[in-house]
Protein backbone atom coordinates (compact mmCIF):
# COMPACT_ATOMS: atom_id res chain seq x y z
CA UNK A 1 0.00 0.00 0.00
CA UNK A 2 1.36 3.40 -0.97
CA UNK A 3 1.48 6.41 1.33
CA UNK A 4 -1.99 7.57 2.29
CA UNK A 5 -3.48 10.99 2.68
CA UNK A 6 -5.53 11.40 5.84
CA UNK A 7 -8.23 13.11 3.78
CA UNK A 8 -10.69 10.84 2.00
CA UNK A 9 -14.25 9.66 1.55
CA UNK A 10 -15.74 6.20 1.27
CA UNK A 11 -19.28 4.96 0.73
CA UNK A 12 -20.97 1.58 0.84
CA UNK A 13 -24.54 0.41 0.38
CA UNK A 14 -26.62 -2.68 1.01
CA UNK A 15 -30.22 -3.44 0.13
CA UNK A 16 -32.71 -6.09 1.19
CA UNK A 17 -36.35 -6.63 0.47
CA UNK A 18 -37.31 -4.42 3.39
CA UNK A 19 -34.49 -1.88 3.81
CA UNK A 20 -31.85 0.18 2.03
CA UNK A 21 -28.77 0.96 4.15
CA UNK A 22 -25.86 3.30 3.42
CA UNK A 23 -22.52 3.89 5.16
CA UNK A 24 -20.42 7.01 4.57
CA UNK A 25 -16.97 7.56 6.08
CA UNK A 26 -15.20 10.90 5.96
CA UNK A 27 -11.64 11.30 7.18
CA UNK A 28 -9.46 14.38 7.72
CA UNK A 29 -6.14 15.23 9.39
CA UNK A 30 -5.48 14.31 12.99
CA UNK A 31 -2.31 13.78 15.01
CA UNK A 32 -3.60 10.45 16.26
CA UNK A 33 -6.79 8.49 15.62
CA UNK A 34 -10.24 9.86 16.39
CA UNK A 35 -13.35 7.85 15.45
CA UNK A 36 -16.95 9.08 15.79
CA UNK A 37 -20.06 7.11 14.85
CA UNK A 38 -23.32 8.81 13.89
CA UNK A 39 -25.93 6.10 13.61
CA UNK A 40 -29.13 4.80 15.19
CA UNK A 41 -29.13 2.94 18.49
CA UNK A 42 -30.07 -0.23 16.64
CA UNK A 43 -26.39 -0.47 15.57
CA UNK A 44 -24.77 0.27 18.95
CA UNK A 45 -23.94 -3.36 19.59
CA UNK A 46 -21.71 -3.36 16.48
CA UNK A 47 -19.84 -0.12 17.18
CA UNK A 48 -16.80 -1.72 18.86
CA UNK A 49 -16.39 -4.24 16.02
CA UNK A 50 -16.57 -1.51 13.39
CA UNK A 51 -14.10 0.65 15.32
CA UNK A 52 -11.58 -2.20 15.48
CA UNK A 53 -11.93 -2.69 11.73
CA UNK A 54 -11.13 0.98 11.09
CA UNK A 55 -8.16 0.89 13.45
CA UNK A 56 -6.79 -2.16 11.64
CA UNK A 57 -6.95 -0.43 8.25
CA UNK A 58 -5.85 3.13 9.05
CA UNK A 59 -2.96 4.54 11.05
CA UNK A 60 -4.05 8.13 11.69
CA UNK A 61 -6.90 10.50 11.00
CA UNK A 62 -10.20 11.84 12.27
CA UNK A 63 -13.10 9.66 11.09
CA UNK A 64 -16.82 10.44 10.96
CA UNK A 65 -19.00 7.43 10.17
CA UNK A 66 -22.61 7.98 9.10
CA UNK A 67 -24.98 5.00 8.97
CA UNK A 68 -28.47 5.58 7.58
CA UNK A 69 -31.26 3.29 6.51
CA UNK A 70 -34.78 3.59 5.15
CA UNK A 71 -37.65 1.20 4.79
CA UNK A 72 -38.39 0.26 1.22
CA UNK A 73 -41.83 0.92 -0.22
CA UNK A 74 -44.12 -2.10 0.20
CA UNK A 75 -47.47 -3.05 -1.27
CA UNK A 76 -50.58 -2.16 0.73
CA UNK A 77 -51.48 -5.81 1.27
CA UNK A 78 -48.16 -6.26 3.02
CA UNK A 79 -48.93 -3.53 5.57
CA UNK A 80 -49.97 -4.81 8.96
CA UNK A 81 -51.43 -2.31 11.38
CA UNK A 82 -50.64 -2.49 15.06
CA UNK A 83 -54.21 -2.75 16.39
CA UNK A 84 -53.08 -2.84 20.01
CA UNK A 85 -51.42 0.55 19.56
CA UNK A 86 -54.50 1.92 17.77
CA UNK A 87 -56.83 0.71 20.53
CA UNK A 88 -54.61 2.28 23.17
CA UNK A 89 -54.65 5.63 21.37
CA UNK A 90 -58.42 5.56 20.87
CA UNK A 91 -58.94 4.69 24.55
CA UNK A 92 -56.86 7.66 25.66
CA UNK A 93 -58.70 9.98 23.27
CA UNK A 94 -62.06 8.82 24.69
CA UNK A 95 -60.89 9.59 28.22
CA UNK A 96 -59.81 13.06 27.12
CA UNK A 97 -63.19 13.63 25.43
CA UNK A 98 -65.11 12.47 28.51
CA UNK A 99 -63.04 14.61 30.85
CA UNK A 100 -63.28 17.76 28.75
CA UNK A 101 -66.67 17.31 27.17
CA UNK A 102 -65.16 17.66 23.73
CA UNK A 103 -66.68 15.79 20.82
CA UNK A 104 -64.57 12.83 19.74
CA UNK A 105 -64.15 12.59 15.97
CA UNK A 106 -61.66 10.06 14.59
CA UNK A 107 -61.08 9.25 10.94
CA UNK A 108 -59.76 5.73 10.17
CA UNK A 109 -57.25 7.23 7.73
CA UNK A 110 -55.45 8.79 10.67
CA UNK A 111 -54.21 5.35 11.58
CA UNK A 112 -52.64 4.72 8.18
CA UNK A 113 -49.52 6.60 9.16
CA UNK A 114 -46.33 4.58 9.54
CA UNK A 115 -46.50 5.17 13.32
CA UNK A 116 -49.26 2.57 13.50
CA UNK A 117 -47.59 -0.15 11.39
CA UNK A 118 -46.30 -3.15 13.24
CA UNK A 119 -42.54 -3.14 13.65
CA UNK A 120 -40.70 -5.96 11.94
CA UNK A 121 -39.57 -8.27 14.73
CA UNK A 122 -36.50 -9.23 12.69
CA UNK A 123 -35.55 -5.62 11.93
CA UNK A 124 -32.44 -5.42 14.13
CA UNK A 125 -31.05 -8.72 12.88
CA UNK A 126 -31.69 -7.80 9.26
CA UNK A 127 -30.08 -4.37 9.54
CA UNK A 128 -27.06 -5.76 11.42
CA UNK A 129 -26.48 -8.29 8.65
CA UNK A 130 -26.70 -5.51 6.05
CA UNK A 131 -24.30 -3.23 7.90
CA UNK A 132 -21.26 -5.54 7.61
CA UNK A 133 -21.00 -5.65 3.77
CA UNK A 134 -21.89 -1.96 3.47
CA UNK A 135 -19.21 -1.03 6.00
CA UNK A 136 -16.63 -3.25 4.27
CA UNK A 137 -17.41 -1.51 0.98
CA UNK A 138 -17.09 1.94 2.58
CA UNK A 139 -13.73 1.05 4.16
CA UNK A 140 -12.39 -0.26 0.84
CA UNK A 141 -13.63 2.90 -0.89
CA UNK A 142 -11.99 5.09 1.74
CA UNK A 143 -8.69 3.20 1.40
CA UNK A 144 -8.74 3.80 -2.35
CA UNK A 145 -9.62 7.47 -1.88
CA UNK A 146 -6.86 8.08 0.67
CA UNK A 147 -4.31 6.22 -1.46
CA UNK A 148 -5.17 8.30 -4.53
CA UNK A 149 -4.84 11.53 -2.55
CA UNK A 150 -1.63 10.21 -1.00
CA UNK A 151 -0.10 9.62 -4.43
CA UNK A 152 -0.93 13.18 -5.46
CA UNK A 153 0.63 14.54 -2.27
CA UNK A 154 3.80 12.51 -2.77
CA UNK A 155 4.11 13.89 -6.33
CA UNK A 156 3.81 17.43 -4.97
CA UNK A 157 6.38 16.71 -2.25
CA UNK A 158 8.82 15.45 -4.89
CA UNK A 159 8.35 18.70 -6.83
CA UNK A 160 9.08 20.85 -3.78
CA UNK A 161 12.05 18.66 -2.85
CA UNK A 162 13.53 19.06 -6.33
CA UNK A 163 13.12 22.83 -6.12
CA UNK A 164 14.81 22.76 -2.72
CA UNK A 165 17.64 20.71 -4.22
CA UNK A 166 18.12 23.17 -7.10
CA UNK A 167 18.90 25.93 -4.63
CA UNK A 168 20.91 23.59 -2.42
CA UNK A 169 23.13 22.52 -5.35
CA UNK A 170 24.17 26.15 -5.85
CA UNK A 171 25.49 26.52 -2.31
CA UNK A 172 28.78 24.59 -2.68
CA UNK A 173 30.18 26.58 -5.65
CA UNK A 174 29.11 29.84 -4.02
CA UNK A 175 30.66 28.79 -0.74
CA UNK A 176 34.07 28.24 -2.31
CA UNK A 177 34.11 31.61 -4.06
CA UNK A 178 32.79 33.39 -0.97
CA UNK A 179 35.57 32.03 1.26
CA UNK A 180 38.15 32.97 -1.36
CA UNK A 181 36.77 36.53 -1.45
CA UNK A 182 36.89 36.80 2.34
CA UNK A 183 40.46 35.49 2.47
CA UNK A 184 41.57 37.89 -0.26
CA UNK A 185 39.87 40.81 1.44
CA UNK A 186 41.57 40.06 4.77
CA UNK A 187 44.96 39.66 3.09
CA UNK A 188 44.66 43.04 1.39
CA UNK A 189 43.63 44.59 4.68
CA UNK A 190 46.73 43.08 6.30
CA UNK A 191 49.00 44.44 3.58
CA UNK A 192 47.63 47.93 4.18
CA UNK A 193 47.57 47.92 7.98
CA UNK A 194 50.43 45.57 8.93
CA UNK A 195 53.26 48.11 9.01
CA UNK A 196 51.28 50.77 10.93
CA UNK A 197 49.80 48.39 13.53
CA UNK A 198 52.83 46.12 13.86
CA UNK A 199 50.75 42.96 13.24
CA UNK A 200 52.47 39.58 13.43
CA UNK A 201 51.81 37.86 10.07
CA UNK A 202 51.84 34.19 11.27
CA UNK A 203 49.42 35.07 14.06
CA UNK A 204 47.27 36.99 11.62
CA UNK A 205 47.15 34.02 9.24
CA UNK A 206 46.12 31.76 12.10
CA UNK A 207 43.23 34.10 12.87
CA UNK A 208 42.24 34.12 9.20
CA UNK A 209 42.16 30.33 9.15
CA UNK A 210 40.09 30.26 12.34
CA UNK A 211 37.66 32.81 10.90
CA UNK A 212 37.30 30.88 7.63
CA UNK A 213 36.61 27.69 9.59
CA UNK A 214 33.71 29.44 11.30
CA UNK A 215 32.34 30.29 7.86
CA UNK A 216 32.74 26.74 6.57
CA UNK A 217 29.42 25.01 5.85
CA UNK A 218 30.71 21.68 4.54
CA UNK A 219 29.23 19.77 7.47
CA UNK A 220 25.81 21.31 6.96
CA UNK A 221 25.95 20.63 3.22
CA UNK A 222 26.85 16.98 3.83
CA UNK A 223 24.12 16.52 6.43
CA UNK A 224 21.54 18.04 4.07
CA UNK A 225 22.63 15.55 1.42
CA UNK A 226 22.09 12.66 3.85
CA UNK A 227 18.68 14.00 4.88
CA UNK A 228 17.60 14.37 1.24
CA UNK A 229 18.57 10.75 0.53
CA UNK A 230 16.50 9.68 3.54
CA UNK A 231 13.58 11.81 2.33
CA UNK A 232 13.69 10.10 -1.05
CA UNK A 233 13.47 6.69 0.62
CA UNK A 234 10.55 7.76 2.79
CA UNK A 235 8.62 9.18 -0.17
CA UNK A 236 9.05 5.82 -1.93
CA UNK A 237 8.01 3.77 1.08
CA UNK A 238 4.63 2.57 2.33
CA UNK A 239 2.74 2.96 5.57
CA UNK A 240 2.85 5.89 7.97
CA UNK A 241 5.34 8.45 6.64
CA UNK A 242 3.91 11.79 7.81
CA UNK A 243 5.75 11.92 11.14
CA UNK A 244 9.02 10.79 9.57
CA UNK A 245 8.84 13.58 7.00
CA UNK A 246 8.02 16.10 9.73
CA UNK A 247 11.15 15.09 11.67
CA UNK A 248 13.36 15.31 8.58
CA UNK A 249 12.00 18.77 7.71
CA UNK A 250 13.00 19.96 11.18
CA UNK A 251 16.53 18.65 10.60
CA UNK A 252 16.75 20.18 7.12
CA UNK A 253 15.52 23.50 8.49
CA UNK A 254 18.19 23.45 11.18
CA UNK A 255 21.02 22.85 8.69
CA UNK A 256 19.63 25.39 6.22
CA UNK A 257 19.35 28.07 8.91
CA UNK A 258 22.93 27.39 10.00
CA UNK A 259 24.19 27.90 6.45
CA UNK A 260 22.31 31.19 6.30
CA UNK A 261 23.70 32.41 9.62
CA UNK A 262 27.30 31.48 8.74
CA UNK A 263 27.35 33.08 5.34
CA UNK A 264 27.29 36.80 4.59
CA UNK A 265 27.14 36.25 0.85
CA UNK A 266 23.95 37.65 -0.70
CA UNK A 267 23.76 34.91 -3.34
CA UNK A 268 23.99 32.18 -0.70
CA UNK A 269 21.40 33.96 1.43
CA UNK A 270 19.04 34.15 -1.51
CA UNK A 271 19.30 30.41 -2.09
CA UNK A 272 18.82 29.75 1.62
CA UNK A 273 15.56 31.73 1.51
CA UNK A 274 14.34 29.66 -1.43
CA UNK A 275 15.31 26.44 0.36
CA UNK A 276 13.31 27.48 3.44
CA UNK A 277 10.28 28.35 1.29
CA UNK A 278 10.27 24.84 -0.20
CA UNK A 279 10.78 23.21 3.19
CA UNK A 280 7.73 25.01 4.53
CA UNK A 281 5.67 23.81 1.56
CA UNK A 282 6.86 20.25 2.15
CA UNK A 283 5.95 20.54 5.83
CA UNK A 284 2.45 21.82 5.04
CA UNK A 285 1.79 19.05 2.52
CA UNK A 286 3.23 16.36 4.75
CA UNK A 287 0.71 17.25 7.46
CA UNK A 288 -1.90 15.60 5.24
CA UNK A 289 -0.04 12.31 5.02
CA UNK A 290 -0.77 9.43 7.34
Amino acid sequence: MSAQSMTGFGKGEAESENYTLSVEIKSVNHRFKDIRFKMGSVFNILELTLKKQLEANFGRGSFDIYVNYKKNAVKSKELELDYAKIEAVVSKLKKVATATGAELTISPTEFMRSDFYKEDEKKETELAEMLKPAFDQAVASLLESRSEEGSKLVDQLHEHKEMFQESYNKISPLKESYQAKVKDKLKKKFDVEASDLNIDEPRFLQEVIYYLEKLDVDEEINRIKIHLEKLNKILSSEGEVGRQIDFLIQELNRETNTIGSKSGDSAISENVVQMKVQLEKIREQALNLQ
